[in-house]
């Protein structure tokens, strides 16, 4: 899966110009933006602001807040640079489209930094996605209060739903699901949205690794023989990681996908690279007991990879209220899978059929 989230962010942004550049004239600031408390010049700048803050977060590494600053439009007569106008709001727009473009492109791909929802970071698919978010919706929110008719290509709408939504069961029509889901419109057979949230994906820390959650979109890609957007050890991801993909690609297209419950590729702090899959076979059930799987690229195996990485799994799943015990199955041939749940904690249960052995970890 080639790196796109630059691409995006530009091609966003040169639709929304595209469109906003033909009322220039207009009066921006005497007009409400959609559905918004904000004016369409207000509306403008608040979308060059957030394109500018993430390219600072992810230039800045930021871990624990927003980097303190902000953008200010010149105007005050103190600058030298006169009153600013429509065609230089859609100017400054553009240029912090640019530097968020190239703040994606040069940041390497397990680099994290702070955003507050839901799990306090965003890598920078994360922050490529949620800028594209802000320019499509807020000209959208723009294009109302003018007037004018705005759709977007469906490929950046998916783009974001499959990225930052994965909790939101797509349909057939991507833009009027992004609208459904931020509350700015209806979708049929769905109830209105009051309150909503994008969810960027979770990352797991361990000592010698990351467990970095899975996209619908990076999912659907590893589902299809792609690389999920990983640099993988070994020629992979193997057999079973694709497999544990297409549940959560499937998951996501049913409308039950659970981010915490899903898949997470296992990348190494020391070279950045993909060694394997860990995750679960979907939620947990009225029983509070969840099923997890996983697998290893062979050049990886035999280093206690799994066993760091299953410790801190399952550390937090039992951690929440909603799970009280964990089970994986196992051949009985494969030994040194066993050795790696029986370090992890598990204790045998059952023969689990004719070839498995069944393992439990239970919540203190």
């Amino acid at each position: 899966m080639a790196d796109t989230g630059g691409d995006m962010v530009q091609q966003a942004v040169t639709s929304a110009v595209a469109v906003l550049g033909t009322v220039t004239d207009r009066d921006w600031r005497g007009v409400d933006a959609g559905r918004t408390a904000w004016s369409c010049r207000r509306t403008a700048e608040h979308v060059a602001s957030c394109l500018l803050a993430y390219a600072g977060q992810l230039a800045g590494r930021a871990q624990d807040a927003y980097v303190p600053f902000e953008i200010t439009l010149g105007g005050d007569g103190e600058d030298g640079l006169g009153p600013v106008g429509n065609d230089g709001v859609l100017h400054v727009l553009e240029t912090t489209g640019a530097l968020l473009t190239a703040a994606i492109r040069t940041t390497p791909r397990e680099v994290r930094a702070f955003h507050p929802y839901p799990f306090r970071s965003a890598g920078r698919e994360g922050f490529a996605a949620m800028g594209v978010a802000e320019v499509l919706l807020h000209t959208h929110d723009i294009a109302e209060g003018l007037g004018l008719a705005y759709e977007p290509p469906a490929g950046l709408c998916a783009y974001v739903l499959g990225t930052i939504f994965p909790h939101v069961q797509p349909a057939a029509d991507p833009w009027r699901t992004l609208l459904w889901a931020t509350g700015r419109g209806d979708l049929p057979g769905r109830a209105p949205v009051a309150d909503w949230r994008w969810c960027n994906n979770l990352v797991i820390p361990a000592a010698r690794l990351t467990l970095e959650g899975v996209t619908p979109r990076a999912a659907a890609d590893l589902a299809t023989g792609g690389d999920g957007g990983f640099d993988w050890v070994g020629g992979g991801p193997f057999e079973g990681t694709r497999e544990a993909a297409g549940m959560t690609a499937k998951a996501y297209e049913s409308g039950v996908h659970r981010p915490e419950f899903g898949l997470f590729v296992l990348v190494r702090h020391e070279d950045g690279r993909a060694i394997g899959g860990m995750g679960f076979h979907g939620a947990p059930g009225e029983d509070a007991r969840a099923e997890i799987g996983y697998d290893l690229t062979e050049p990886a195996r035999g280093h206690g990879y799994a066993t760091e990485a299953l410790r801190a799994l399952a550390d937090r799943a039992l951690d929440r209220e909603d799970v009280r015990s964990l089970f994986a199955t196992v051949e009985k041939g494969n030994v040194s899978s066993q050795r790696v749940l029986e370090r992890a904690g598990f204790v045998r249960v059952s023969e689990g059929g004719d070839e498995q052995f069944a393992y439990e970890l239970r919540r203190p």
